[in-house]
């Protein structure tokens, strides 16, 4: 699999030093179960990141450091380590397949959302509030023209679309800030199915967007 698409420098960095929010994490950590140059990556900024930590003098730890260090283990931002992004086994949505980074989510039902449109509401336990969803898609179909109040976050898990900025096919991550505005457009041949993470919320332009904005509820 050749992907053309990756996550920026950026947002793999903040993945590895566990800032990134945990909606876009939980879609770069299934992008990283598919793209080992990317995973290669976040090794390097972790490797980087622990150098700079060794070199920083000791500082006097709380009583409680153990206990709250464990609790972010246990339930923390990042939806997988970069370990545990490249195990094998899978979690379903009806008879798709999806990545092992979503293990422990609740996915949701298939609902109509606009003329061969369909969205999965995807809960991240730690983190119920993130704005993270399935998009199913229609061979042909586009989504309305729309934008973003924050960095919108696209993993495409199979067929694929394009709009202005290219073409993005299975493995490929599409990273559209506040600036972007377009109107994906799926492949003639085959549906698309994207696993898709909002800083923010969409804004849709034209009268389909209106129509379909109070039914998408992002």
């Amino acid at each position: 699999m050749t992907m053309q698409h990756h996550p920026s420098d950026e947002t793999l960095l903040r993945y590895a030093a566990g800032t990134l929010e945990a909606g876009p994490a939980l879609v770069v950590a299934a992008h990283l179960e598919l793209c080992a140059d990317c995973r290669e990556q976040v090794r390097t900024f972790e490797a980087v990141g622990g150098a700079m930590l060794e070199g920083l003098p000791p500082a006097e730890m709380s009583t409680d450091a153990l206990e709250r260090a464990l609790a972010l283990l246990d339930g923390g931002k990042h939806a997988a380590s970069v370990t545990a992004a490249v195990r094998q086994d899978r979690v379903m949505a009806g008879d798709i397949a999806l990545p092992a980074a979503l293990r422990g989510c609740r996915i949701g039902p298939w609902r109509w959302r606009g003329p061969g449109v369909r969205i999965s509401r995807v809960v991240i336990p730690a983190a119920p509030d993130a704005h993270v969803m399935l998009i199913k898609v229609g061979a042909g179909r586009h989504l309305p023209h729309h934008g973003h109040s924050g960095t919108e976050f696209t993993l495409v898990l199979k067929g694929a679309f394009s709009d202005a900025s290219g073409r993005y096919a299975r493995g490929d991550l599409a990273e559209a800030d506040a600036q972007v505005e377009h109107e994906p457009v799926v492949d003639q041949d085959g549906e698309c199915i994207c696993l898709a993470a909002l800083e923010g919320q969409m804004r849709f332009q034209g009268l389909l967007g209106r129509i379909v904005q109070p039914f998408v509820g992002i």
